[in-house]
């Protein structure tokens, strides 16, 4: 007996990078994105699910799950991406997956050791980030931070930043071991494809009616935690 194809179409608009993703069982197999000043999310979407689909001669019936970028993020960003996602669940009555931002993000670099710590950017010196390791195992939760001199000062390992939060940090987090990758900028629905496959493996989906993005809102100064 053959194994059904798991078509999961993956959307991220947490950031500036408005980006939509079709995979095949985990792979990713068409891909559209745009990353603008003016953040064109509601124009661009529904276009460049249109044309994945056409694109990848299936149909809408033909897909299996829908997956979305939970945040955190801009807030009018995850309300556009969360209320498409659950609109094509509706219609389609087919699962919703819940995809970490901040992970779908350091899921862009691949490391031999040390940590990754995506960081996006909210407002003045304040991101939210996390604490990867290399297998992408959550090491800190996702939190809204305001970077100063002093952060990460403790960590010895080697550390990994990227995203668009990292770079406006670099000039004063300069410790040997901190590393950082500028061309890793935004979110992309291509990163979402595994994780949100994975996720599906395990049934590990959310309610359509009752999902809401992660709105991260509080700006804490605080002395780092050790990882």
């Amino acid at each position: 007996m053959e194994t059904q194809d798991i078509f999961i179409l993956n959307i991220e608009t947490a950031t500036k990078n408005c980006s939509v993703a079709l995979s095949k069982n985990g792979e990713t197999i068409a891909l559209r994105e745009i990353a603008e000043e003016g953040f064109s999310h509601a124009e661009k979407l529904h276009v460049f699910i249109e044309e994945i689909i056409s694109e990848s001669a299936i149909s809408f019936q033909d897909l299996t799950a829908i997956a979305v970028s939970q945040g955190p993020g801009s807030y009018t960003g995850l309300r556009i991406g969360v209320s498409s996602a659950k609109g094509l669940c509706y219609a389609l009555n087919i699962p919703l997956i819940a995809v970490d931002t901040l992970q779908s993000l350091a899921a862009q670099i691949s490391i031999p050791n040390g940590l990754i710590i995506p960081m996006i950017d909210a407002r003045r010196m304040e991101v939210f980030s996390a604490a990867f390791d290399l297998n992408l195992n959550t090491i800190q939760a996702v939190a809204a931070e305001i970077i100063t001199e002093d952060s990460y000062k403790e960590l010895e390992q080697e550390i990994h930043f990227i995203g668009d939060g990292a770079s406006k940090c670099k000039a004063f987090l300069n410790k040997s071991n901190f590393i950082f990758h500028d061309n890793i900028i935004y979110p992309s629905a291509k990163e979402m494809s595994f994780l949100s496959f994975e996720k599906y493996k395990k049934s590990d989906t959310v309610d359509v009616a009752y999902f809401e993005p992660l709105y991260v809102k509080d700006f804490m100064l605080t002395k780092k935690k050790t990882l």
